[in-house]
């Protein structure tokens, strides 16, 4: 595996470090899927350990959305298209489920 050298002014640097902290990771496995990212044209998920983490999360977000269409479709069918959305611009939808 290659090494890359990288200068950040020491602002961000401790944002990212804090951030990979907190994602219990080491700065460079923090930033590897961004750069992984990066490589690969057309914004295409590139999946990583913490598909884990994504997948509590989409169940959380199940959960969510059940109680809140049942207590106001209204705002569950706003929080449903935010959702597409956000999961639209990161290419985590088919072309069929798109915009």
């Amino acid at each position: 595996m290659r090494v890359v050298s990288v200068r950040l002014d020491e602002e961000l640097y401790r944002k990212l470090r804090r951030r990979a902290y907190a994602a219990n990771l080491s700065l460079s496995r923090f930033l590897q899927p961004m750069l992984e990212d990066a490589a690969f044209p057309g914004g295409k998920y590139v999946y990583s350990g913490q598909d884990e983490l994504l997948g509590v999360a989409l169940q959380t977000f199940a959960i969510l959305s059940s109680v809140a269409s049942e207590q106001s479709p209204e705002a569950f069918q706003r929080g449903l298209a935010h959702a597409r959305d956000m999961l639209d611009r990161r290419g985590l939808l088919g072309e069929e489920e798109g915009r």
